[in-house]
């Protein structure tokens, strides 16, 4: 038997929680929610338009406080809902809230089914209607708090009440955002696909609806891999709504295609550079977590650190090396070719000039900032950085240095990798022993392989990331990413080289010097910080390259001040690389082979362009780099670079007296000859070993040559091929760069 007192506690716990009485609870609780409710819903009132209607401009400055652009205006024009076609409102409807003809302008279920997705972990969702949007545009910020949901909920309540459903379905559909500067319908249907909103076919509207979900990340032409994918799952998630909803046959379905969207083009006002610089400074401004509809709102005043007198003088280069010399409208294939550029400051990070293409209004994507072309042989410094800095050693162990002899023959398998390997050096040229230092005069294919699996791959990816390179995909730790595999920006290199000209200490480039918003100001990158690798490293990196531009392929770089630099010429002839600095001033300059005259640009080569044969790094991104740089240091300069080095090596490219090369072929000449001859073939070897002490005296070379050295001015002359070894070598990509052999310098006189 249970003891009594436990019974009596149960029979009161009973009186107490009887259904008649939670009922009554429940009951008066459903009572005072409704009360309040319903005082909220007399408290809150419809408010007038926010500021967004009245939207000001974005006033972006040089970094001398001159104006460089007023930008913010609306690219907004309101059209009625009789203007639209049928299809394409029912494709926002069913885009949106399928339920939207009727509900009272709040979706109950949707709203409770969305918080508890959220609680539970299921991913945030809005289970906002196009009513509650279109309250959120109008009336309402962009706040995601819970007091701006429920006025949004109450204001929608009296908004259904007071307006039809064409009225506020016209009115979301005018004020909602679709990306690209582009306000409303009518705006979206011009940028994308260059027509009237009255003219959006059924398939085009469903693009445009699905947008609206993340305009930035599903905008086709800029769009990623994955996003293209999502966007494309969601019009196929409005299209099969619509026929699900009886608002499209399913035979029309099945006959739709994705439309794909137009190039996009700059708003008026963003012709010439002025295009690619505001919206390089706006991608850096969200990078530091300023929202894109912030910059759209207007009311900033964004000062840059763009010099105007040497951004003129960078458009000027290219405009007197390059584009005064093609003829874009009437040759095709001179159409192709598009120019990149970035300048930077190695001492505090700032990017003082930038060349992005022929114009914003012409061609939209910036050549500086695109990653999509490979930078080819000026990935190479970064290579012997990372050796420099892990003391990384040849397979029979020796330390790597300037003066370390490697085998140079073209084709030569390395030696130590897992993954075969066996890249030909420009002409297929076999060099023999050689120095480190020839080899990145030379731009020696086979050596800087070799040099990337003594290394590791893995130890030379970190260090291009520590000096400022950018992720990605094609990022792929392999002895081919020692010739440049990879996609990067003229300002991806001008970062990396500007952390080598500061002797190590990371350059981080930055366009923006300042950016403030009323009472609000956004703090920029820290431009220079940390040391990522020694100075010993760095410094050796930049003696290495002055060799490339006082002896080897870019010397049409030369001037009246130090330099150091790398060319570089990707696979097909698709890009020419020239990446270089002086003590003060750090560039990267780029040519690309693009074809716009279709839908999808497609890279294209070079060759046969500019001029008949090949386009190389040491040709006209030099000349460009040395006119830019002549113009933006007044003429010359007589800062010199200030280098910790190794020691012990002069940096003479040449070999120490008493090691010779096995084939002691001649050098490639500038001029094809009809008696080239084909080196005699050679077995594969490791690098050879030595002598156990480097020269302190400059050396005298072995092999004497048997041709006259030709003009440095001169132009290469034409597409290498295997058996014209008299063709100038200079490695480069996995195409190589072409160059000429420069005369000693004590002949030349300062350009």
């Amino acid at each position: 038997m249970g003891r009594p007192d436990a019974k009596a506690k149960k029979r009161g716990i009973r009186r107490l929680f009887t259904w008649k009485k939670l009922l009554g609870t429940f009951f008066l609780l459903c009572l005072i929610g409704v009360g309040g409710l319903y005082t909220v819903y007399l408290l809150v009132p419809v408010p007038t338009a926010n500021a967004e209607a009245t939207m000001q401009s974005n006033i972006y400055k040089y970094s001398n406080g001159k104006i460089l652009a007023r930008t913010g205006e609306i690219n907004r024009e309101i059209v009625g809902l009789e203007k639209i076609p049928l299809p394409v409102q029912r494709a926002f409807v069913a885009a949106e809230n399928k339920t939207f003809y009727k509900d009272n302008g709040v979706d109950i279920k949707g709203t409770t089914r969305a918080a508890w997705n959220t609680l539970t972990g299921q991913g945030k969702q809005g289970g906002s209607t196009i009513t509650q949007q279109y309250v959120k545009n109008f009336y309402l910020s962009q706040d995601q708090t819970a007091t701006r949901k429920l006025k949004e909920m109450v204001i929608a309540v009296k908004v259904d009440e007071e307006m039809s459903k064409s009225d506020i379905l016209a009115g979301y559909m005018n004020t909602s955002y679709y990306g690209r500067s582009a306000y409303g319908i009518q705006a979206a249907a011009r940028s994308y696909y260059g027509t009237d909103a009255s003219r959006l076919t059924t398939a085009q509207g469903a693009y445009l609806a699905s947008l609206l979900q993340a305009p930035n990340q599903y905008d086709w032409t800029s769009a990623n891999a994955t996003g293209r994918k999502l966007v494309e799952e969601r019009w196929n998630y409005v299209l099969d709504n619509m026929v699900e909803m009886g608002w499209l046959p399913a035979a029309e379905r099945a006959g739709l295609k994705f439309p794909v969207p137009r190039a996009p083009k700059p708003l008026p006002g963003m012709e010439g550079q002025t295009g690619y610089i505001v919206e390089a400074a706006n991608q850096e401004l969200m990078r530091q977590g300023v929202s894109e509809e912030d910059i759209k709102a207007g009311g900033w005043t964004i000062t840059l650190t763009i010099d105007e007198d040497k951004q003129k003088d960078l458009v000027a280069a290219v405009d007197k090396e390059l584009e005064s010399k093609l003829d874009r409208k009437g040759d095709k294939k001179a159409a192709t070719v598009q120019a990149g550029a970035t300048s930077v400051d190695p001492r505090t990070g700032a990017v003082v000039a930038m060349y992005g293409g022929v114009g914003a209004t012409e061609h939209w994507m910036s050549n500086a900032t695109r990653r999509d072309f490979q930078p080819a042989s000026t990935f190479k410094p970064i290579v012997l950085a990372s050796a420099l800095d892990n003391e990384a050693t040849t397979q029979d162990g020796r330390e790597i240095g300037l003066g370390t002899i490697y085998d140079g023959d073209s084709r030569r398998p390395v030696v130590g990798s897992k993954i075969p390997y066996a890249p030909e050096n420009q002409g297929d040229y076999s060099y023999g022993p050689v120095t480190v230092q020839r080899a990145t005069d030379k731009s020696i294919n086979s050596v800087y392989a070799q040099m990337i699996v003594d290394v590791g791959a893995e130890k030379t990816k970190k260090t291009a990331l520590d000096l400022g390179m950018k992720d990605g995909q094609d990022f792929a730790p392999t002895p081919a990413m020692a010739l440049g595999t990879m996609g990067a920006s003229t300002l991806d290199m001008a970062g990396a080289y500007a952390t080598l000209d500061n002797h190590g200490r990371k350059v981080t480039p930055s366009l923006v010097k300042a950016a403030q918003h009323r009472d609000r100001r956004v703090a920029t990158v820290r431009q220079t910080g940390e040391q990522v690798i020694s100075r010993r490293a760095a410094d050796t990196v930049t003696k290495a390259m002055r060799g490339v531009v006082e002896n080897g392929s870019g010397f049409r770089a030369a001037g009246d001040y130090e330099a150091a630099g790398k060319t570089g010429t990707s696979e097909n002839n698709r890009a020419a690389w020239f990446v270089g600095y002086t003590p003060e001033l750090v560039t990267a300059v780029a040519l690309f082979g693009e074809d716009t005259s279709g839908k999808i640009a497609e890279q294209v080569t070079l060759t046969d362009t500019i001029e008949p044969g090949r386009a190389n790094g040491g040709g006209f991104p030099a000349k460009i780099w040395g006119a830019y740089t002549e113009r933006a240091l007044n003429g010359g300069s007589d800062a010199e670079f200030d280098l910790e080095t190794d020691g012990g090596w002069d940096g003479d490219s040449r070999l120490p007296t008493g090691t010779s090369s096995p084939t002691a072929t001649e050098e490639p000449t500038e001029e094809p000859t009809e008696t080239a001859t084909t080196p005699p073939a050679r077995t594969p070897t490791a690098p050879t070993t030595p002598p156990t002490t480097p020269p302190t005296t400059r050396p005298t070379p072995t092999r004497t040559p048997t041709t006259t050295p030709p003009d440095p001015t001169r132009e290469p002359t034409g597409e290498p091929t295997n058996s014209a070894t008299v063709q100038p070598p200079d490695g480069g990509g996995p195409d190589g760069d072409e160059g000429t052999v420069r005369p000693d310098r004590t002949t030349q006189q300062p350009r």
